[in-house]
């Protein structure tokens, strides 16, 4: 079993670590708010009190962060994992971040002798639970053969999909569908609705067309009961989209429908619905539509 470090322990990041653990491995963690790791602590994970820490205690260092800026922070701020890293060591981001990014972070991280490979994921918590998730894996072919047992435990399908940055461009070319999904399928729920058939028939029949994608699946229902917990708030989806639209402008790719529901998005968070799941934006579309959201 491997020795692993893993920084970042939100929702996702700290189902991987619980997934780790129960795989047998050794993990080391940090998390910026210590009460939000306590239930892994208690699991079997080991405390570190800086990402440093970490980087020293383990050959293959996770981070799962909300953006760049955590992630340069983590790398090269005080404390950070640079200054224990060392060959035979691979840091690898499974955060969605610019592929620009990624690349600056590459050439500190070799600098040290280490490797660093860019790992973002497709799905959510509940893919991660059921052991469906999908890793894609941008870098060397040396530092992805390290690595892939480990990440193998955390998601059944690992695609190495070439060089470093390449992984976080397909991540975002994913991302900016489920958005866009979210509002179509809001739209036809509504227009179900205002034709006069009840929200849930129209959901059930939707959930079992031809326009089912897992996606749809997953949070379509969200349109009737809102989860708890955000799997994926508006914030870290408009960021995902935000990070499309501008690979677009740069490379010349016309982005229409992700535009759109990027507006949307603004909406949901000038409605000060921005900690709420991005399914949500059917809550945007039903206030338009004069349609009350749910009870």
């Amino acid at each position: 079993m491997a020795h692993l470090g893993y920084i970042g322990l939100g929702t996702m990041g700290g189902n991987m670590v619980k997934r780790l653990l129960d795989k047998g491995h050794t993990v080391v963690g940090y998390n910026r708010t210590r009460a939000r790791a306590e239930w892994l602590v208690k699991a079997g994970m080991q405390w570190a009190d800086t990402p440093r820490d970490v980087a020293r205690s383990a050959d293959l260092i996770f981070t799962m962060l909300a953006n760049g800026k955590a992630v340069k922070a983590v790398v090269e701020g005080p404390g950070g994992v640079l200054g224990a890293l060392e060959p035979g060591k691979v840091l690898i981001d499974m955060s969605t971040i610019s592929p620009a990014t990624n690349r600056e972070l590459v050439d500190l991280v070799k600098g040290t002798g280490a490797e660093m490979l860019d790992a973002p994921v497709s799905g959510s918590v509940i893919t991660l639970q059921q052991g469906k998730l999908s890793v894609m894996v941008g870098g060397s072919k040396e530092a992805f053969g390290k690595a892939l047992p480990v990440l193998q435990d955390i998601g059944p399908k690992v695609t190495h999909v070439g060089d470093n940055g390449l992984a976080l461009a397909l991540k975002i070319a994913t991302n900016l569908s489920l958005a866009v999904q979210m509002l179509a399928f809001s739209e036809g729920v509504l227009l179900a609705e205002k034709s006069g058939i009840t929200r849930e028939t129209a959901v059930d029949v939707l959930l079992h067309s031809v326009i089912a994608s897992p996606m749809v699946q997953y949070r379509g229902p969200f349109v009737l009961k809102m989860p708890d917990e955000a799997w994926f708030n508006c914030d870290m989806m408009q960021k995902d989209m935000n990070l499309a639209i501008e690979m677009g402008e740069r490379l010349g790719v016309p982005l229409p429908t992700t535009t759109v529901t990027n507006t949307f998005l603004t909406a949901a968070r000038g409605m000060g619905l921005n900690a709420q799941d991005f399914a949500v934006l059917f809550d945007v579309l039903a206030e338009m539509s004069g349609v009350k959201a749910r009870p």
